[in-house]
């Protein structure tokens, strides 16, 4: 082999190899991150999300949310939703409802999320 080909594949295994140590230990901090990479990564973590996750675990993958709201039902069962900016809308450097995807808690576990779940929110 030549000397320049085994180079190559020397310094193309040391790209792979550090590729996977930052792969391996590289955690999302949704806090670091910009709006347009926040939006990203939200939509694809609530992608992932399932019914039942408690309200913990959600905001440990999400960060804090950028809206939320709270009320008690009349049976005494807590309601919460939290707001997670997953579009744009408006440049005008305000997050609003229109461009968040609600996630809707009872009594801390996850049971819905989208525009369907802060509808029926607002009926409890």
């Amino acid at each position: 082999m030549s000397k320049m080909f085994k180079v190559v594949i020397i310094g193309f295994a040391i790209y792979l190899a550090a590729t996977a140590v930052i792969l391996h230990y590289y955690k999302a901090d949704p806090e670091n991150m910009n709006w347009q990479e926040r939006e990203t990564f939200n939509l694809k973590q609530i992608g992932r999300l399932d019914l039942g996750i408690p309200k913990g675990d959600v905001i440990r993958l999400l960060g804090s949310p950028d809206i939320s709201e709270a009320k008690a039902t009349s049976d005494g069962e807590e309601l919460l939703v939290l707001f997670y900016r997953t579009h744009h809308v408006k440049s005008d450097g305000i997050t609003t409802r229109e461009e968040c995807t609600p996630l809707l808690f009872k009594n801390d576990e996850l049971i819905a999320w989208g525009a369907d779940a802060y509808s029926d929110y607002q009926s409890f």
